[in-house]
């Protein structure tokens, strides 16, 4: 079994790239840091890095290693401060992340689900795609709401669809005249608001163009804010393609209006992605029955 010491002085050496650096962050001298890596390679048979003048380089096997350091760390963590919650008489804690588009679809219904009239300490954060993988294995957040169905999970990440949702045009209140559906063709001399950022989101905007065989406008603002982009279309001429859940609250008070659009079936899917393997916490296990019960 490996000290979890050692892995600690191990975490700090990758943190910092350097002996030197790892000895200064956790205050022991540069000897006893290289004894203790020296000490945990012996005890693992595998040599985690080599060292260079530009620092270390991890092995495969140091990479493996870290990922499960930095887990260990947020692990202890989590304990310390879910023992003092519960001290306290409340849940948690639960860290969420996801995109926004699937936050704003799926999460406000879940939270409501699991509300007891107590108190819990739960945390949801913004973030594209491939950096909520990373969070999933660091142990940062326990969940992942995010768009599915788009690319085949990594091995180690399980994935759950919930929900689909049509693209539709979205429009503000200088674009009453507009029927009650349209082509993309319609509509391509109009000026565009449009996600900038990569990830599965951008890939389905691409597709529906692309099914509707044509380019993607020329007059497009390019916003990686979701609220943004719900603002610039509510104020202006300019409209977007978003899946009609994510602009319902401002469909329903008459501020934006989601116009279906014609020949284009192409549907967003959303739904949960977790660490396989992972157990869940109380709160965590508690929230995914109600996302999943959607």
């Amino acid at each position: 079994m490996i000290d979890p010491r050692l892995l600690r002085t191990y975490l700090a050496v990758c943190l910092e790239a350097s002996i030197s650096g790892a000895a200064r962050r956790l205050n022991i001298s540069q000897p006893s840091v290289s004894v203790a890596i020296a000490q945990l390679e012996r005890s693992l048979k595998m040599t985690l890095f080599a060292r260079g003048r530009q620092g270390i380089t991890l092995t495969p096997a140091g990479e493996a290693l870290k990922r499960r350091a930095e887990m260990m760390e947020v692990l202890l963590a989590d304990a310390e401060q879910a023992v003092a919650l519960a001290g306290a008489g409340v849940r948690g804690p639960l860290r969420i992340g996801g995109t926004p588009g699937a936050l704003v679809s799926l999460v406000p219904g879940a939270i409501a689900r699991i509300e007891r009239g107590d108190h819990m300490a739960l945390s949801v954060i913004e973030r594209p795609d491939a950096q909520l993988t990373d969070l999933l294995r660091r142990g940062e957040i326990e969940v992942a709401v995010v768009t599915t169905g788009i690319e085949t999970p990594p091995p180690d990440i399980d994935e759950w669809s919930i929900a689909c949702d049509p693209f539709s045009l979205i429009v503000g209140r200088l674009h009453d005249g507009l029927g009650s559906s349209v082509s993309l063709a319609d509509v391509a001399d109009l000026g565009w608001v449009l996600p900038r950022a990569a990830g599965a989101f951008h890939r389905q905007i691409d597709a529906l163009f692309l099914a509707a065989e044509m380019a993607v406008p020329a007059d497009v603002i390019r916003c990686d804010s979701l609220l943004t982009v719900k603002a610039i279309v509510q104020q202006g001429r300019r409209v977007t393609v978003l899946p009609r859940g994510v602009v319902e609250p401002e469909v329903h008070s008459g501020l934006l209006r989601a116009i279906p659009i014609e020949g284009v079936p192409i549907t967003r899917s959303i739904g949960i992605r977790t660490l396989r393997g992972r157990q869940l916490t109380q709160l965590g296990q508690e929230f995914f029955t109600a996302i999943t019960a959607k």
